[in-house]
């Protein structure tokens, strides 16, 4: 018979989840790469240095969809709004890993803020759950919105040639607008336009600062 997980265990799993989103290499993807078996593409080195600016804000984002899915499992009030996020959280970890890879073979290092956006979004997250699910859920549900919104203009943004981390960005795509789609299924609330709109705004400095450090 399975034991069932006590709140000290599920802070020692999330704390392991937490070493592993921020130590490279600490995390394995389920699934693989959507660019696997395609070719490098000849990118000037200024293509180079975009794409992987863009594929540095795209990882950090998924540090943070980490960090928001752990704090809002670790404070959400029923299992089955747990595991809702848990599972969410597993789709992140082939985004992440995804990326990761692509840096890698872009000459390029994640952002060195990663930490600090990791510890805010552990935080927003937790404090969502600890509302109600209903609010956590809607706070994944206009996450992803403003994720996909991101991902929409980082997919016209790529140079042209630049088809692996094109490839990516799809799926990632793909999987975000689900996720969303999943937690207002699952009885999300619908948030309002200005919580939204200041969503927004942070994503922005996310976006900025990560992009260069």
């Amino acid at each position: 018979m399975q034991r069932e997980l006590t709140t000290l265990d599920r802070w020692l799993v999330e704390a392991d989840s937490m070493l592993r989103t921020l130590s490279r290499r600490g995390a394995s993807a389920a699934r693989p790469s959507p660019a696997e078996g395609h070719s490098e593409a000849p990118l000037s080195a200024q293509q180079r240095r975009h794409a992987a600016g863009l594929m540095r804000v795209n990882h950090t984002g998924e540090v943070c969809a980490q960090a928001l899915y752990q704090g809002q499992a670790l404070t959400a009030r029923s299992a089955g709004t747990r595991e809702e996020m848990q599972e969410a959280a597993q789709e992140e970890i082939d985004h992440l890993v995804w990326c990761e890879q692509r840096l890698d073979e872009l000459d390029a290092r994640p952002s060195a803020l990663n930490p600090l956006f990791y510890g805010v979004s552990l935080a927003l997250g937790a404090a969502a759950g600890a509302i109600s699910d209903k609010v956590s859920l809607g706070f994944v549900h206009a996450t992803e919105e403003r994720v996909a919104n991101h991902l929409r203009e980082h997919l016209q943004a790529l140079p042209a040639d630049d088809r692996k981390s094109q490839l990516i960005l799809q799926q990632m795509l793909e999987d975000e607008e689900r996720h969303g789609e999943n937690a207002l299924n699952a009885g999300g609330q619908e948030f309002p336009r200005p919580v939204k709109d200041v969503m927004t705004r942070v994503a922005k400095i996310m976006t900025t600062s990560s992009y260069w450090v």
